[in-house]
């Protein structure tokens, strides 16, 4: 990461890390919005989009293996748009429980899952030593987008994921909220904050890079993964001269740019820049 690389409040991963400080929970980022977080002896996966496509979204990074979510205990969905609750990747995950924002229990039901929970900002469920807390997202809850008023709609959400004296925050899509500093008084270990999204710019509800580093000063969690970044983009668009660099550049720098936001705010988390697919760095320390 340049001149940010030797600052130990921002680190990369791959082969070139060094991962001696261990701690518990384990996360892999397996794109998107999509996470799986070992926590209190149960398994959690975000978002789960698992598939080579979203209808014209096309992945370009390798489809995540299914051992990435064999044994998901929970499954928890922050709101209904489609790259987010994705019925295709639903489906491969048998009779994991699913949490789903409140008011979408029936319409998923439905639609054959029967495994299906709803949880509302302000709420709590438990799953084992898992407490599972649902918090306010400034961002759509409709199915179809914000413009539209037929189909299913409910309130967007993130989760606060707690046990073993960990706190990891799943904000979902989100932008800017004030309750974001009462989310940070609680105290958070980890962070999985969207820097971007998957086209060429962003819609309303969404944290940019600059943005998203605006929520780390609110929320001051130790350590930050940027998500929401560099694994689906419009089918062809690559071939489009006009999109082609800056669809390169919207696929890799959003995460860059984020961490080296935190620098320059001088913010007392570090920010851990995980590829698609990789295993994110074990580094909350023990109080």
């Amino acid at each position: 990461m340049g001149a940010e690389r030797g600052d130990r409040r921002i680190r990369t991963v791959g082969g070139r890390l060094d991962t001696d400080r261990v701690s518990e929970p384990e996360l892999h980022f397996l794109g998107h919005s999509t996470v799986r977080v070992e926590l209190a002896g149960r398994t959690v996966l975000t978002d789960p989009v698992l598939t080579p496509s979203v209808g014209p979204l096309r992945r370009v990074v390798p489809t995540p293996d299914p051992s990435a979510w064999a044994d998901v205990d929970v499954v928890l969905l922050s709101h209904l748009h489609g790259d987010h609750l994705h019925l295709a990747s639903l489906r491969l995950l048998g009779k994991a429980r699913i949490v789903v924002p409140r008011g979408a229990g029936a319409w998923l039901r439905g639609k054959g899952f029967a495994h299906v929970e709803e949880l509302a900002p302000g709420e709590i469920l438990r799953d084992g030593d898992l407490k599972i807390t649902g918090v306010h997202a400034q961002h759509s809850g409709h199915r179809w987008g914000p413009r539209l008023t037929h189909g299913p709609q409910t309130r967007a959400m993130g989760h606060l994921l707690s046990g073993d004296g960990r706190t990891v925050y799943a904000s979902g899509d989100t932008d800017l909220f004030d309750s974001m500093t009462f989310l940070g008084n609680l105290g958070i270990d980890i962070a999985l904050l969207p820097v971007w999204g998957w086209g060429p710019n962003l819609g309303h509800g969404h944290l940019d890079p600059r943005r998203a580093a605006e929520a780390v000063a609110r929320l001051r969690p130790r350590v930050a993964v940027p998500v929401h970044w560099g694994t689906f983009a419009f089918g062809g668009s690559s071939l489009l001269p006009r999109l082609r660099g800056h669809m390169r550049r919207v696929l890799v720098e959003p995460p860059r740019a984020f961490a080296a936001e935190v620098l320059a705010r001088d913010l007392p988390t570090t920010v851990v820049h995980t590829e698609p697919g990789e295993r994110v760095p074990r580094l909350v320390t023990a109080t």
